[in-house]
């Protein structure tokens, strides 16, 4: 039997399964969020592709293949990647919880559990699974739009949380494994040093450096922007709640705070790499080269005395070197 030919385009797909798609639709309720059932219809699309791509394939198999999949939860990524408010406000409240729990377990695993940083890691999922519009067609492009429904949406959720953990920590120049020992344990066969090495006698001043450039960017933002940093950084309110106060979606926020972070650190890379100018009775510094710059901010990783909620309300001065 030849590979199953209605995967090559909705129109194809719908005709040939137009009451198993109906009947699906109703099992998971695409009602409740107004989603469309071409919408919907495109998602079993999809996820029957990625299932049987490359494989032959028979009718029955197919249709049996697209009764076993979490219909529920494919419905409600399907509504979330098309932007749909009930559904999202469905879905922060049911899984905010969730993502937070299982990005403290990740962090515990890599010796870095902070509720915190599980928060940020978390919340830093927002952006993408609400999506960005394409400059090109204006489609909105959704992580929702990768998941098939062949597991639960929780499990899919944690999956991408660890990888997008993996990333973070692959970008930062960390190679910690997800299934590391505890901090206070050494990993099977790995000894720890007995004679660890020295301090580095520089750290001061990347610290230093990192600390002056960060401050300058801080300060050079709009006030709108350092009001948002420091609501979420300073007074650890959520995005929702920082949403009710800007009167925007939360996602919008988490949307927001992707970039400023991007851009910050695109900005404190960049005046780093430039030579500092004297000040404080110390001579000009040259700049940093990349090995020393990704050395500063691994130092800022551990224990820095950065004042985060003094920097945001500090003005750019007209004495201050230009970024």
């Amino acid at each position: 039997m030849p590979p199953e030919p209605a995967f090559a385009s909705l129109t194809g797909f719908s005709a040939q399964y137009a009451s198993l798609i109906e009947r699906l639709c109703q099992e998971a309720n695409c009602a409740r969020w107004m989603l469309p059932r071409e919408a919907f219809a495109e998602a079993l699309r999809r996820s029957a592709d990625k299932r049987f791509r490359g494989a032959r394939a028979s009718q029955m198999e197919i249709e049996a293949y697209l009764k076993s999949i979490h219909l529920a939860d494919l419905a409600l990524a399907c509504a979330c990647a098309r932007g749909i408010e009930t559904a999202w406000e469905f879905f922060i409240a049911e899984f905010r919880c969730e993502l937070r729990g299982a990005a403290l377990s990740i962090l515990r695993a890599s010796g870095q559990a902070d509720e915190a940083r599980a928060a940020e890691l978390a919340d830093s999922l927002y952006a993408e699974l609400y999506g960005l519009r394409s400059a090109a067609d204006a489609h909105r492009k959704s992580l929702f739009e990768y998941f098939h429904g062949r597991s639960k949406l929780s499990t899919w959720l944690r999956a991408v949380l660890a990888q997008r953990h993996v990333d973070l920590l692959r970008t930062s120049g960390k190679t910690v494994s997800l299934d590391a020992e505890p901090e206070d344990e050494s990993p099977a066969g790995m000894p720890r040093p007995s004679n660890p090495a020295p301090p580095d006698p520089d750290r001061e001043m990347y610290v230093s450096r990192l600390g002056s450039a960060l401050g300058e960017a801080l300060a050079g933002l709009p006030p709108r922007e350092r009001m948002i940093l420091a609501c979420y950084y300073v007074d650890h309110l959520t995005l929702a709640e920082i949403g009710r106060m800007l009167r925007e979606h939360e996602s919008t926020v988490s949307r927001q705070l992707d970039r400023m972070r991007r851009a910050l650190r695109e900005d404190v890379t960049e005046r780093l790499r430039h030579v500092e100018a004297p000040r404080d009775g110390r001579a000009a510094a040259p700049g940093l080269d990349e090995a020393q710059i990704e050395r500063a901010f691994e130092y800022a990783l551990e224990d820095w005395p950065f004042d985060l909620s003094r920097a945001l309300t500090k003005e750019k001065s007209a004495a201050d070197p230009p970024g």
